[in-house]
């Protein structure tokens, strides 16, 4: 028999499992501030629907789907994704024109190369998130880096 504080306990070990990699790749998508509130509202949707959400296959890729839904609330007050300005009077560990590179890029790039070359996830992992291949997000961050390249006028050194 299964009570409420049973829930509670099982919901409570899954958040803490998955929160990080759920806000990273909702941060990749909507930025810092909403990427968080999106993450956040997914949560709290996970912890109303807990008892059929535990069920599924990949819960934390349909809680993905769910911040991605809470997300694009957001994105129509503010349009682009919002990445921190880079002061100019700051001494860079990034390049200056990289934020505005990567809103240009469309939302299936940015998230697949944020989440691989800036959390460090593997492909596999990204993939399994964004409920695609893995070949699916190596296409999407070929594609990406060519555009960021491009944009931020880098030369490929292979």
């Amino acid at each position: 028999m299964r009570t409420e504080a049973s829930v509670d306990e099982t919901f409570t070990q899954f958040a803490r499992r998955v929160e990080p990699r759920l806000r990273q790749a909702l941060v990749a998508l909507y930025g810092p501030v909403g990427g968080v509130e999106a993450a956040e509202e997914a949560l709290v949707y996970g912890w109303q629907h807990w008892d059929r959400i535990q069920a599924m296959e990949n819960p934390v890729g349909y809680l993905y789907r769910v911040g991605r839904t809470r997300g694009q609330r957001l994105l129509r007050r503010r349009r682009d994704p919002a990445f921190p300005a880079v002061p100019s009077t700051y001494e860079p560990w990034v390049e200056p024109g990289l934020p505005a590179a990567l809103r240009a890029l469309s939302e299936k790039q940015r998230t697949a190369v944020v989440l691989v070359h800036s959390f460090g996830w593997s492909q596999a992992e990204a993939a399994e998130l964004l409920g695609v291949s893995k070949t699916t997000v190596q296409k999407h961050i070929e594609r990406a880096m060519a555009k960021l390249q491009a944009a931020l006028g880098v030369e490929d050194e292979d």
